[in-house]
Formats: C-alpha cells, structure tokens, sequence
C-alpha cells in the first residue's frame, strides 16, 4: 500500500470542500481551488479528515494513489496557508523590482524582462534592494512553473556564480583558465 496515499489529510478550520463526482473545489481563507481527478480513486470526507482509496493494487491504480493524495494535500494546504517560493539574484547590476502586480528583472539584457502573474492569487515581493524575490500564491503547481520561468531568464552560471537561484540552492563552482595552474 502507498505510504503517502494512505495517510489521511486533516482539513482544517475554515476550509470548505466540494466533491461532485471526481471533480474536488476546495475553498479556504486565501481563496478557491479546484481539479478533476481520476474517476477510479475514491475519495471519503469525515469528521474533518480527507482520505484516498484505491480499487485495485494495479500498477495503475497503485501510481494514481499517491499522486490524488498528494495533490488534494497541496490544494488543502495552499487554500489555508499558501506557498512561497524564495528566489535570489547576483550579479553586478542585476536587481528585480515591482512595478503594480508586475515583476520586472533587469539581469543584463537590453531591455528589462517583465513578468505578470499568471493568476491573481500570485503575488510578487522584492527584498533586499532588489537582490531577493518572494514569490506567494495558493497553487504549488503554478507558482513552481513561475518560479522556473524567472530562474530560466538568467540561471546562475558556474564560473563568477552570477545569475537567479532559489535560495539555498548549491552552485557548483569550476576554476577559470587560469586555474589550471
């Protein structure tokens, strides 16, 4: 038995559930989420817990398990809680700043590069004059896949170390030519 698909998910005070079919929509204090899930996986609410079963032990269903846990665990926690993502810039002359609900990145290019929230529960803070981005929202999915949008535009390179990083991500360093010595 999938040890992550058979641990129930306690929902807390506040958060509302919605199950019709295989279609959830959660709603909590930071606001409203919803997915279709497989129609196979079973899904039970009582007494404030939420729990997953499986038909079958087929490799299927067995995969399907841990996965509708998962992400019904993640759409819980971000209705009551909410994620956030910590991203750090380096590099001489590099900054990030908001501009309204816009991210706006100058990291070396000719023109600064600027990113709108993609939903608006997405919201962007700028710390640290401009060298650390805060980025929150409810959806793990979405805000990992930003969050990876603005990594991309300038991923830190080995050699000065310069570019965006996650924070408390490890950059492996190489020596310059005249390491070689």
């Amino acid at each position: 038995m999938s040890r992550i698909g058979k641990a129930p998910i306690t929902v807390p005070s506040g958060v509302k559930i919605d199950m019709k079919g295989s279609s959830v929509s959660i709603q909590g204090p930071k606001g409203k989420l919803s997915q279709d899930f497989h129609p196979d996986m079973q899904l039970e609410l009582e007494d404030g817990t939420l729990s997953v079963k499986r038909p079958s032990d087929s490799n299927e269903h067995r995969s399907l398990h841990g996965l509708t846990r998962a992400l019904l665990n993640n759409m819980v926690v971000g209705v009551s809680e909410g994620f956030t993502k910590i991203l750090e810039i380096e590099g001489v002359g590099y900054r990030a700043e908001v501009k309204g609900k816009n991210l706006v990145l100058n990291v070396g290019y000719s023109h600064p590069v600027e990113f709108p929230p993609p939903t608006p529960d997405i919201s962007y803070t700028v710390e640290d004059r401009g060298k650390k981005i805060i980025v929150t929202g409810i959806d793990k999915q979405v805000l990992g896949e930003l969050c990876a949008n603005i990594r991309k535009q300038r991923p830190p390179e080995p050699y000065k170390g310069k570019g965006i990083r996650y924070q408390g991500e490890y950059v492996r360093r190489k020596a310059g030519k005249a390491g070689k010595v």
